[in-house]
């Protein structure tokens, strides 16, 4: 294997490490921020019931692009202020 090679599967293997979530805006009130709210369905280790478990993420938006009840995509990203770890990669859905 040469070394050109060894590079391109070394850079292959480092894209793609950031997480990716799909969600509904609850508020965007703030300047260049949102808040969403991710719902994730998880089995209870115990009761095998499926759980609905619901986190809210501090997104940034630099358009002010989004509005309340807006099925949003975000990416996970570099600590951008005390909570948001996240931005605005697209708007999915409008809010009707």
């Amino acid at each position: 294997m040469s070394e050109s090679e060894s590079a391109k599967q070394e850079t292959e293997a480092r894209q793609n490490r950031r997480k990716f979530r799909e969600g509904m805006v609850v508020s965007s009130s703030m300047d260049k921020t949102l808040v969403v709210a991710v719902t994730e369905r998880v089995r209870h280790p115990r009761y095998k019931k499926t759980v609905q478990r619901t986190k809210k993420l501090y997104v940034h938006d630099a358009n002010n692009d989004a509005g309340i009840g807006d099925s949003v995509r975000v990416a996970e990203t570099r600590p951008l202020s005390k909570l948001k770890r996240w931005r605005l990669v697209e708007v999915l859905e409008r809010a009707k």
